[in-house]
């Protein structure tokens, strides 16, 4: 464990190693190998935890209660009282944390003891991971895990190459090429390496995966290090028989421990609520406290000092006034059930159920990729019901991610149209079986030896960083980084021009069956700024000549000047390849002379070898040869739509979700693809575009775009224009007034671009963005960066008091996603780093209407009517002790057995509020995707507010007053059959208690309305346990194996056999239930719910909603370049080797439930009102006739 803790300096600048020195290195007191991710230890583990539990108010609050109770002074109740329940509570969670401890102790162990071949005094010894140290000199071997940071000394294969899976640190499956510095690589054997005494010196330890700056000082030389020469902690070594490595940076040090920091802890809206009603019950506490305590302070001064011979004080007791205080901490300690101990353990047990539903989902499991959806988190179930903003990314979550070769224009010409697929066999035996083309004129030009085309088709073999593994003669496998390189070299290689191999400063093609070598002179990487990539090769006959592919936008700007008349007509091809949904890149080249090279390659070197500023100048050098380029032509790439997304998206629309994409996309792009989604239709009045260069045209655009907005809005309304003519005269007019943008009823769309955004998001501009995108139905935002996803999630958190999702498939979305309330991962073909950073996650877009609708309506509906139960049995059973109060002189006695005060919370009410709050629904799940309009009151926080809450306590008072009064009045003067009077204390407890839980679990019957075998076996089996334990407790054989403790003897049994007690609890049942009875009675006739009319068709199997098809509507949309930086400097340096048919259209008619929409703050009500005695019925565009109250009284249903 020291070794593991062991603390490195602090403020490390720069690191220092020594190959094979331990001493010397062991002076910077670098971290060891070892990793802990354990927070506990035997020694620690209860101390610890307990603090961390502690830090709760709710355990603070009744370990205080606990130490009340132990002053005899102020105790009427035992202290087992609290501390049953407190034990119970700390060690369900103790267990919890001590489990998913152990757990990671033993992937802790399991790690740190993996074996590891060490390079000591010469002799390979075997060393645990644990053991290794900084400046140790490391054997790998095929298929092993890295076990440190290390720097590749040298390789088995040729060039000092080595092959490696980075899966474990970002995702990515396709095997990724590192290679050794050339002058250690010589080092191939143990005994060169073990005399190795090079020093490097780098950059400290950091969280960077994609960066390494250091250099190699050896034999009084330095070499430049790279990310491309490092071998990372967590990838394993693929195709590779032996490589050596220097521990550069160990255990808590690696890049991968780096990025493994903590997840922002997420809240929901629920749980902020939920602190703050606990806050307010305890100060409710306090008042009952102080109330009881005047009350005993005017009691004993005018009453109890007349009884002081019968009732005296306690010696500690001199005055009325601290007899008060004494009271006022005891009544504390009775009282201080209004505050539930079990609410969070309880809530925490449904929220894992609920879980557990989302993960055990056969509707959410992908059969083709074999994965299920999982709830990473168990904290944010309930949310998932209250979303109101969802933010998506497009590529791999709206769309495929897997990429085909459609079209392309090469010389002015456009191809990609035509009526059957091409056969590549007779033309080209090493062709790609599964590769489609429909444009035979495209293989005729490439038959007959078409310059242009060549050209264009070996550009593509060329220009890219594809690994290719040839598994037998002609079967080649590409591993590329990103689909799109893959179809384009797959395009390349069936039109005969077949990228085979590659070295370090060779790439081998086959072109037109022709083996052709080409020299690898450069590789001008790709990056997110560059947006394209380029090499410049030499081919046999010693022409030197840089191939070009990129983004349209960067690249036909760099063209020849006499390119003109070809890049328009290019140009117009690229727009209408867009518009067609595809993925455009533009392609050029540039001849260069011996000289051009020579000169550009020295200054390339020296940006190559530079130690600082080494991207920038790179970047300058890349510059300044890719200029006055040769356009050859474009490609474009299809990306289809994942299956369902339209569907998908019609639905969560008409549950009043607000869907954004947020893209890197182009604008043509944007637009195209909001339409092949169904998020932009014909329907809509307008759809605005943004694409302002400057702070006022972007504010003037925003503006113009509210006003039309209120006047459609208005002109729809019947021509209202009061209140617009003011503002809109302003030279200089302010956003319209919240309320005018609130009261928006058109279905708009904006749509706008990266650089206008980043106007939009600057603090004086962002309410009137806010203001104008949230009166849009959908926004697409183009163009945008990472950073930009995140900071329109952030602005509308800020703005919007909404619940905002994010769902996204790759690295870039994982800013978005931390940054939402819920983040969604989607596992595709970007990798995993957005599954990691998710809180829940599934392999298709299309299941996100089931998480929400289904499970986040299910689990928001379970908490609230848990919550609600929760607090009402809890204040009808402590409000008792407050009546008791007035009539026992304020002694702070209780009313019930202490025993019955225990077990009423962990034993006779837990399990059936448990049961309700796991299993309950109201409307089965396939209604619940039928009637999207049942999710709103979700969003509108309906069913459980503090309106709610405080009619759950006025239903809790109701009932302790029932409940104390009743039989108090019935029992003063009722008597037994013997004669004998029943007005004693302990036959009015026996009363009290037994028809509290009968009341309780009476409501809780109501209250469900989904019953299980184990809902009916909690429910009726509390009950029974409660009689059972109540006559076991007062049992005489209890009483004479503990005389002091139980003192109810015989009172069950006694109180229980007189008829007055059951018709007294009888009386009080009716009293607390018919009103809750009537009450929904007359809620379901008067003003009946969505959900009500929904099980009512359910139950009478009436099927008059007809499903309109949905309107066909054209697939458009458009892509941008997407690739990766890294890949070029690594080759070249040698590193590098349900619904169908849309039925739920029919939702588009819009007649709302007027419940809801009186409620809705956004929307005022514009539809008429049916006729009395019907209700509109969501999706069908008619009215049904309301159901008699005696069928649809709260639906319940039974499984």
């Amino acid at each position: 464990a020291s070794q593991c803790c062991r603390n490195r300096k602090p403020h490390e600048e720069e690191r220092r190693v020594r190959a094979n020195d331990r001493e010397y290195n062991e002076k910077f007191q670098y971290a060891s190998n070892c990793i802990m991710t354990s927070k506990y230890n035997i020694v620690t583990f209860l101390p610890v935890n307990l603090f961390e539990q502690f830090q709760e108010v709710a355990n603070t609050y009744f370990l205080f209660l606990l130490i009340l109770q132990l002053i005899p002074q102020i105790s009427s109740l035992s202290w087992f009282t609290t501390i049953v329940p407190l034990a119970l509570v700390l060690s369900i969670t103790a267990v919890k944390d001590a489990t998913d401890d152990y757990f990671r102790h033993k992937s802790d162990n399991q790690v740190n003891n993996r074996q590891s071949q060490v390079l000591i005094r010469g002799l390979l010894q075997n060393e645990k991971w644990m053991n290794v140290r900084v400046g140790d000199i490391i054997k790998l071997e095929n298929k092993q895990f890295v076990a440190a940071d290390l720097l590749l000394l040298s390789s088995s294969e040729p060039h000092g190459l080595c092959y490696i899976e980075t899966a474990e640190l970002d995702g990515e499956t396709n095997m990724k090429v590192r290679q050794s510095v050339s002058v250690t690589n010589e080092l191939a054997d143990q005994n060169n390496l073990a005399s190795f005494d090079g020093e490097v010196v780098c950059e400290p330890p950091n969280n960077k995966l994609d960066r390494f700056c250091g250099t190699l000082y050896w034999r009084d030389k330095k070499y430049t290090l790279t990310n491309q020469n490092m071998l990372l902690r967590g990838c394993v070594l693929r195709n590779t028989e032996t490589c050596y490595g220097l521990v550069i940076f160990a255990g808590p040090d690696t890049k991968l421990m780096q990025n493994s920091g903590s997840t922002k802890f997420k809240r929901t809206s629920i749980d902020r609520l939920m602190n703050t009603l606990v806050l307010w019950i305890f100060g409710f506490l306090v008042c009952m406290g102080v109330i009881l305590a005047v009350g005993n302070a005017v009691w004993e001064r005018e009453v109890g000092s007349l009884f002081q011979s019968y009732l005296p004080w306690d010696p500690s007791v001199d005055n009325f006034l601290f007899s008060a205080f004494l009271s006022f901490w005891s009544y504390v300690i009775i009282l201080n059930t209004v505050v539930p101990i079990s609410l969070y353990v309880s809530v925490e047990v449904i929220r894992l159920g609920h879980s557990y539903f989302i993960n055990w989902d056969q509707e959410m499991f992908c059969s083709q990729c074999n994965t299920a959806a999982e709830a990473r988190t168990t904290t944010l179930n309930e949310e998932l019901g209250q979303v109101e903003y969802i933010f998506s990314d497009k590529t791999g979550t709206l769309t495929q991610n897997i990429m085909t070769f459609n079209k392309c224009s090469i010389n002015g010409q456009t191809y990609g149209e035509g009526p059957d697929p091409l056969d590549f066999t007779p033309f080209n035996p090493l062709a790609d079986p599964d590769f489609c083309f429909y444009d035979d004129t495209l293989l005729e030009s490439v038959k007959v030896g078409d310059a242009h085309t060549h050209k264009f088709f070996r550009l593509l073999s060329l220009c890219h960083t594809v690994m290719s593994e040839e598994k037998s003669e002609g079967e080649l496998v590409y591993k590329a980084q990103s689909p799109d390189e893959g179809a384009l070299v797959t395009a390349a290689r069936n039109f005969g021009f077949v990228f085979r191999s590659r070295t370090p400063g060779t790439i081998t093609t086959t072109e037109m069956g022709r083996p052709v070598t080409y020299t690898l002179l450069a590789i001008l990487d790709f990056n997110n700024i560059r947006k394209r990539m380029s090499v410049i090769v030499r081919d046999p006959e010693g022409r030197i000549c840089l191939y070009c592919k990129g983004a349209d936008t960067v690249l036909l700007e760099r063209l020849h000047p006499c390119e003109q008349e070809l890049m328009n007509v290019t140009s117009d091809h690229l727009h209408e390849y867009a518009a067609d949904g595809l993925r455009t890149l533009a392609l050029a080249y540039r001849d260069l002379s011996e000289d051009e090279w020579e000169a550009w390659s020295e200054s390339y070197c020296c940006a190559d070898k530079a130690t600082s500023c080494r991207e920038d100048r790179l970047a300058a050098a890349y510059e300044h040869i890719e200029q006055d380029m040769m356009l050859l032509g474009a490609t474009a790439i299809e990306d289809k739509l994942q299956e369902g997304v339209p569907e998908t998206i019609a639905v969560l629309s008409l549950a009043n979700i607000k869907i954004w994409v947020l893209t890197g996309d182009k604008q043509e792009t944007a637009v195209n693809i909001g339409y092949s989604c169904k998020m932009l239709t014909d329907d809509m009045p307008e759809v605005f575009i943004i694409s302002g260069n400057t702070v006022h045209s972007v504010r003037q655009e925003l503006r113009r775009a509210r006003e039309r907005m209120i006047e459609l809005s208005r002109t729809r309304e019947g021509g209202k224009e009061e209140g617009i003519e003011g503002w809109k005269q302003l030279q200089c007019p302010p956003p319209p007034p919240s309320n005018l943008m609130d009261n928006i009823s058109g279905e708009f769309a904006l749509v706008i671009n990266g650089h206008s955004l980043a106007h939009a998001l600057e603090a004086d501009m962002e309410t009137e963005f806010v203001s104008t995108a949230c009166a849009c139905k959908a926004v697409i935002c183009c163009r945008v960066t990472p950073l930009q996803k995140a900071q329109v999630v952030e602005l509308i958190k800020k703005h919007k008091k909404a619940v905002t999702l994010a769902i996204g498939d790759g690295a870039n979305d994982v800013s978005m996603i931390k940054s939402a309330h819920i983040g969604v991962g989607i596992s595709g073909q970007e990798g995993i780093q957005a599954v990691l950073a998710s809180d829940y996650s599934f392999s298709q877009f299309r299941f996100l209407q089931r998480l929400l609708l289904v499970h986040g309506r299910w689990s928001y509906l379970r908490m609230c009517r848990f919550l609600c139960y929760f607090f009402y049995k809890n204040f009808a059973f402590t409000m008792v002790h407050f009546w008791f109060g007035f009539f026992c002189g304020f002694s702070a006695q209780t009313v019930y057995d202490q025993y019955f005060i225990t077990l009423y919370n962990i034993v006779y009410t837990s399990l059936p509020v448990l049961a309700m709050g796991i299993f309950d629904q109201d409307v089965p799940d396939q209604r619940s995707l039928e009637y999207p309009k049942l999710y709103e009151p979700g969003q509108l926080n309906l069913l459980f507010n503090k309106r709610e809450f405080f009619i759950c306590i006025a239903q809790g008072i109701y009932t302790s007053v029932v409940l104390f009064f009743v039989p108090c009045a019935v029992l003063s003067d009722a008597t037994q059959s013997t004669g004998e009077p029943l007005a004693d204390y302990q036959t009015f407890a026996v009363t009290t208690a037994t028809a509290l839980v009968i009341v309780v679990s009476v409501q809780i019957a109501l209250d469900t309305g989904f019953w299980t075998v184990i809902n009916h076996v909690f429910v009726w089996g509390s009950l029974g346990s409660y009689f059972s334990i109540m006559l076991a407790l007062h049992s005489q054989t209890l009483f004479l194996i503990f005389p002091n403790q139980f003192h109810f003897v015989g009172s069950a049994q006694s109180t229980l056999l007189q008829p007055v007690v059951w018709l007294t609890i009888a009386l009080a049942t009716t009293i607390c239930i018919v009103p809750v009875l009537a009450f929904r009675f007359l809620k379901v006739d008067l003003k009946p719910q969505l959900s009500d009319t929904v099980r009512y068709t359910q139950l009478v199997r009436q099927k008059k909603h007809g499903r309109l098809g949905a309107r066909g509507g054209s697939r458009r949309s458009g892509y941008a370049f997407a690739h990766q930086e890294g890949f070029g400097e690594l080759i070249t340096s040698g590193k590098n080797m349900r619904l169908s048919s849309l039925a739920l259209a029919s939702f588009a008619s819009r007649h709302s439930s007027g419940w809801i929409d009186t409620l809705r703050r956004k929307k005022p009500t514009h539809v008429q009102t049916p006729p009395r005695g019907s209700v509109p019925l969501e999706g069908s565009g008619c009215c049904i006739q309301q159901p008699p109250p005696a069928l649809c009284s709260y639906g319940n249903q039974t499984e």
